[in-house]
């Protein structure tokens, strides 16, 4: 399945430090891009952070919309990881679509 050999989920919980990693970096290294609860799951929400190299780089989220057509998983890069990619968000059915396309845009190069 793509989506599951581009970003391995993680269930855990822990603080995030800021963007200063060096995106070009990152990707020459063929880093991995992680899956993982946000602070805001506790909540009911379905909503997770994108991390590379501990580094918080995108989020990936249900919208809540449940219509059969619905494109409801929002997936996005975080400010500071979007130059020369794009599209840098987009909408799609279901959470392994979303992390598939974050990480088709992601390795952009």
């Amino acid at each position: 399945m793509i989506g599951r050999c581009c970003l391995r989920p993680v269930e855990t919980l822990r603080p995030l430090s800021g963007l200063e990693a060096n995106t070009a970096d990152m990707m020459e290294t063929g880093a991995q891009l992680i899956l993982k609860r946000s602070s805001l799951a506790h909540a009911g929400f379905d909503d997770y952070d994108v991390l590379c190299e501990g580094e918080l780089v995108g989020r990936i989220y249900f919208t809540g919309d449940t219509s059969p057509r619905a494109r409801a998983w929002l997936w996005a890069l975080a400010y500071g990881y979007r130059e020369d990619r794009t599209p840098t968000h987009g909408h799609e059915p279901t959470r392994e679509a979303a992390m598939a396309a974050f990480a088709k845009t992601w390795r952009q190069q």
